[in-house]
């Protein structure tokens, strides 16, 4: 009357009421065993997702997707270079820059950074830094009239706000008769930045591109050029071509390799969290393998009786293999929908729950990233409830293959 008459006896099995109640107790640690761990490592990997593309985006904002300078450090001429290459049409912008170390100090505050030297009409071509600004702007930087701005962390680490003045110490200096003296300039503070990742914030500040040539003694020279891109995950293949085509005597570099560690590690940490993870979901399987044994030994009496009308040791595996997918397919579908409203709203989450109880997850001067973003993908959440789908029709083979070897003999002895 049934066809397929496995998939109804399975779900009967499934609706029927047990005399064994631990059994459906296994069954529903079964089902929630997966919907958990499936929940875990899509909230997971949508957070390391998150977590990647914002400290991709801030890096980006700060070095660029690419960059060219000399082997002596000195780009001459830099504006005959920017030309032969904002020819090429994956180059969206181009602006020179002079980046060195420097010393920050003001009233016994000391302070060690990077102090880049920037065209303010230029800068926005290449670095978000100008839609980072939190007081000032990148226009309050003129040539000659030495200004400077700071990082919102190193700002505060020096105790210093807009209109300040702050003291620019840099490691080359003159030899005198009274030793070695490095050379030092009042800088005044017009501008405060934040790109909200604490290792640039605390450590960089910029300048003038001519009065960094002055501080520095570039003479007309800058330190490179930086680019942006159309698509900076091409950006290896594009500076390959860039650097071909200016010839000897240039060095291109592009992000890929100035952070290459940095995001292979990140790579690394997904892949490492994925499997301890799916663990999770490993043990949930196993608890589908303990449920349709003692399934299997509850129901032998009724196996037999159907081996005896003529059932065939497939149709009695497809029977137990029924019942087993359908625990994985509703703990699947169940984590899926869970991971998924968890993944899309852990930005609103995490807030209420420092709120909640008064602490910070993520304190700034320790991460690189203070909040807790999120990106969900698709690719991952068809992966992970694939997996998990296939881990859990796997675990009823042997339940499945146990109970095909019962003999219809086997009737009489429950009889």
């Amino acid at each position: 009357m049934f066809k397929p008459y496995e998939l109804f006896v399975g779900l009967r099995y499934l609706r029927a009421k047990r005399r064994n109640h631990f059994v459906s107790f296994i069954s529903m640690t079964s089902v929630a065993g997966i919907a958990v761990g499936v929940m875990a490592l899509i909230t997971v990997m949508s957070v390391m997702n998150g977590f990647e593309k914002e400290l991709r985006d801030r890096i980006l904002g700060m070095v660029s997707h690419a960059s060219i300078t000399s082997y002596g450090g000195r780009v001459e001429e830099w504006e005959g270079v920017r030309d032969r290459i904002i020819v090429d049409e994956r180059v969206l912008g181009a602006a020179p820059f002079i980046e060195r170390e420097g010393m920050l100090a003001r009233e016994g505050q000391l302070s060690g950074g990077m102090v880049r030297g920037i065209l303010p009409e230029e800068e926005p071509q290449v670095s978000e830094v100008g839609e980072q600004m939190v007081q000032g702007e990148l226009g309050n930087l003129v040539a000659g009239e030495y200004r400077v701005i700071l990082g919102s962390a190193l700002a505060r680490s020096l105790r210093v706000n807009v209109g300040d003045s702050v003291f620019l110490i840099v490691p080359e200096g003159n030899v005198t008769v009274a030793g070695f003296r490095p050379r030092m300039r009042r800088f005044q503070v017009v501008g405060l930045f934040e790109v909200g990742m604490y290792e640039y914030d605390r450590s960089h500040a910029f300048i003038h591109l001519d009065d960094a040539r002055t501080l520095y003694r570039f003479g007309d020279a800058v330190g490179g050029i930086r680019l942006k891109l159309d698509d900076m995950f091409r950006a290896p293949a594009v500076s390959r071509d860039i650097a071909a085509g200016l010839g000897a005597g240039y060095f291109v570099s592009d992000w890929t390799r100035q952070h290459a560690n940095f995001f292979a590690a990140l790579q690394i940490e997904k892949t490492v969290m994925f499997i301890i993870l799916f663990l999770i979901v490993a043990v949930a399987a196993f608890n589908i393998i303990s449920t349709l044994v003692m399934v299997v030994n509850d129901k032998r009496a009724d196996i037999a009786v159907l081996r005896t009308i003529g059932t065939t040791p497939s149709s009695v595996m497809g029977i137990f293999i029924v019942q087993g997918t359908v625990i994985g397919l509703v703990g699947t579908v169940v984590g899926v929908g869970l991971g998924v409203a968890l993944a899309s709203n852990v930005e609103q989450i995490v807030p209420w729950l420092e709120d909640l109880f008064q602490t910070e997850f993520l304190p700034a001067d320790v991460y690189y990233i203070s909040d807790l973003p999120s990106e969900l993908n698709w690719a991952d959440v068809g992966r992970i409830s694939g997996l998990a789908f296939v881990l859990s029709v796997l675990s009823t083979l042997y339940p499945a293959w146990r109970a095909s070897r019962t003999q219809p003999a086997e009737a009489l002895r429950y009889e």
